[in-house]
């Protein structure tokens, strides 16, 4: 009974150590955004939303919030069929050198960023698409493409091939197998990839950094050069538009997937 006890104590230390760990710097950040002050502090001077107001009246902030909502828009849409259709070839198909394909797909994981960032900004430099903000997402895409093909090949692999079997027995051509069987059972891996895809362009600093210029700064890189001058609450504030970001993409995963699905998909 005592070690029962003991061990119940222990867990539920080290679970409340990781919430409050993994919270207070969300729970500063949030009540630093309220200040009255002219200065991040915590806790606030005052509490008021004046930050928030005067964040949306600087035309820098907005435009580069919409700058960075195109930018995962088009890593999103390009992550979709190029992760899927991967995924499907990598796991379902006898291809020659899959496990090599498999590693080479997922050699984003294991290259530092900015070698990345560093070796597209060359290669878009060379091709003269270097400062439009479609080559930006295309960038993102492609270093974050393995999330998409893992996330799609968990649902690949707990689709039972005999669906697909009886379908084309039934007559239903490769394309309308496709459409209707294959594509509905890795749906909740596609809607997975595609919120990792859109949070992980929203967020991306390191790479933007290298393909952005004043014409194109996103808002990570926006923040990044205001942090070099001064730091004010207005930057707190953007902080705690990420976290709601964060919050809708679990929601819509939760409604949408359900976290449970996801959680056992790793």
């Amino acid at each position: 009974m005592t070690d029962q006890l003991s061990k119940r104590v222990v867990l539920w230390g080290l679970v409340w150590f990781s919430i409050v760990t993994l919270s207070l710097p969300t729970v500063i950040i949030i009540g630093a955004s309220f200040t009255s002050g002219d200065i991040i502090r915590f806790p606030p001077e005052g509490f008021s939303l004046r930050w928030y107001w005067e964040l949306w009246q600087l035309s820098d902030f907005t435009n580069a919030l919409l700058r960075t909502l195109y930018v995962a828009v088009i890593c999103t849409l390009i992550s979709l069929p190029v992760g899927t259709l991967a995924a499907l070839a990598t796991v379902r198909y006898r291809l020659r050198f899959r496990r090599s394909i498999q590693v080479y797909l997922l050699l984003p994981f294991t290259i530092p960023l900015v070698v990345s960032g560093l070796s597209m900004m060359i290669l878009f430099g060379e091709m003269r698409i270097l400062g439009q903000l479609w080559p930006v997402g295309l960038g993102i895409c492609i270093i974050n493409l393995p999330f998409m093909i893992w996330s799609v090949s968990a649902s690949v692999n707990a689709i039972d091939p005999d669906l697909e079997n009886a379908a084309m027995n039934c007559g239903a051509p490769p394309v309308q197998t496709f459409l209707t069987v294959t594509l509905p059972a890795v749906m909740p891996g596609v809607i997975t990839g595609g919120l990792l895809s859109f949070i992980l362009a929203f967020n991306e600093f390191l790479v933007s950094l290298f393909l952005t210029d004043s014409r194109t700064v996103t808002l990570p890189v926006q923040i990044y050069n205001s942090i070099r001058s001064i730091i004010t609450p207005d930057l707190a504030a953007v902080s705690v538009l990420y976290i709601l970001i964060a919050l809708i993409a679990v929601w819509l995963l939760d409604r949408l997937v359900g976290l449970e699905i996801f959680l056992r998909s790793k």
